[in-house]
């Protein structure tokens, strides 16, 4: 679905993203991992259009991302950033229904269908009673449910977040981790995040991306990329790693004063 080829990406003189190649399919569920610095999200702004390449290509079926308007790109990319910052204070209805302007006709009112399908998508994520909040109301946990709420609106068959929610605490963690799960498992959208949250990756994603300054380290299944080897090559440190007894996924421990 999407193929990066030789990517190159950089601010300035310094180079960010270097030759990165690697395809995504419709219907994974991917986590990109790596330390900070690693340009996990300068790579995901590029993927999404909001950074430009200096070389190499990215399609999405089969199109060079290069040649679509960002109206047309925003029907097939949808992306939560690290930090929604808004310029006025807009209710929950708002915000969702903002998923639908890349369907807008110029001059036109939300049509029949989509108001039913913001409708609907309040109720799936239990904000319906909630849509005439503010923003600026909301938890940490309601407002993360808000962004997602408005991607799915947007219905694109890929969604990308940049640590979206790594300020969440674990029990808000673990729910915006199975609301994507359930995305991806009823819609096969495919999913790409960052997180820093290895053991959460590990337990509920599909695909490990390992990314160190701006390479490749590893990418595969979870069991297959997540070991002492690769996360001391990742972050440097010494770490246990055994399966999680209820997802039989491996995770990290860490070894604990001396």
């Amino acid at each position: 679905m999407i193929k990066l080829e030789k990517v190159n990406v950089g601010y300035k003189n310094r180079k960010v993203i270097k030759d990165f190649s690697l395809n995504f399919k419709k219907g994974e569920f991917c986590s990109l991992i790596g330390p900070n610095g690693a340009g996990k999200s300068t790579l995901l702004k590029a993927i999404a259009g909001f950074k430009e390449i200096s070389s190499g290509t990215i399609s999405i079926n089969n199109t060079n991302i290069s040649t679509l308007t960002k109206k047309t790109l925003s029907t097939l990319i949808s992306i939560i950033p690290q930090e929604v910052i808004l310029q006025f204070d807009y209710t929950i209805q708002d915000i969702v229904s903002m998923g639908r302007f890349p369907y807008l006709k110029y001059l036109h009112n939300y049509s029949k269908n989509d108001l039913q399908i913001i409708e609907k998508t309040l109720i799936k994520m239990e904000l319906f009673d909630k849509r005439k909040k503010l923003f600026s109301q909301l938890s940490g946990g309601e407002k993360q449910r808000v962004s997602l709420a408005r991607v799915l609106v947007q219905d694109t068959d890929a969604i990308l977040l940049d640590e979206s929610f790594a300020n969440l605490d674990i029990n808000h963690q673990i729910e915006i981790m199975q609301i994507l799960s359930d995305i991806n498992a009823e819609n096969g959208k495919l999913i790409i995040l960052i997180s820093h949250n290895i053991n959460l990756a590990s337990d509920y994603c599909s695909r490990i991306i390992m990314i160190k300054e701006g390479q490749l380290i590893a990418d595969g299944i979870p069991q297959n990329t997540i070991n002492k080897k690769s996360i001391s090559e990742l972050y440097g440190n010494a770490v246990i790693v055994k399966p999680n007894p209820v997802t039989q996924q491996p995770n990290i421990f860490y070894p604990g004063k001396k």
